[in-house]
């Protein structure tokens, strides 16, 4: 079993950065692919970006290109979203994922309790 704690949101303003982290237990993190979604308010859960266990394969969303940048420290136990150039209508509850697996895919089977993140105009 993974726990996954997310940390780092708040509120910024329209143009701002934040650094989401995601710390997760057991020795396992290392050999799990691992992601980001968010789900704002009435809307459905949507995928942001997602990396391999190497984080030698990289997915973004095409709304987080460019801006946003995830990454991973194997030795840390701990994934990260640099979000940069944040805009409103990024403001959603983040959450971290993690699967067991390697590699990047389309399911996930560890979720994290979420974060929100609050981009104001």
């Amino acid at each position: 079993q993974v726990q996954l704690v997310e940390s780092g949101g708040g509120l910024v303003q329209s143009g701002g950065s934040l650094r989401l982290s995601c710390a997760a237990s057991g020795r396992t993190f290392g050999s799990y692919a691992m992601g980001w979604f968010r789900q704002a308010p009435g809307k459905e859960r949507e995928f942001v970006a997602a990396i391999s266990w190497s984080g030698g394969t990289i997915r973004y969303a095409d709304s987080v290109k460019g801006r946003f940048t995830i990454s991973r420290d194997n030795a840390k136990n701990t994934m990260y979203l640099q979000m940069n150039s944040l805009k409103p209508e990024d403001t959603a509850v983040y959450y971290c994922a993690g699967r067991t697996s390697k590699w990047v895919g389309d399911s996930f089977d560890y979720w994290g309790q979420g974060t929100q993140v609050t981009v104001s105009s």
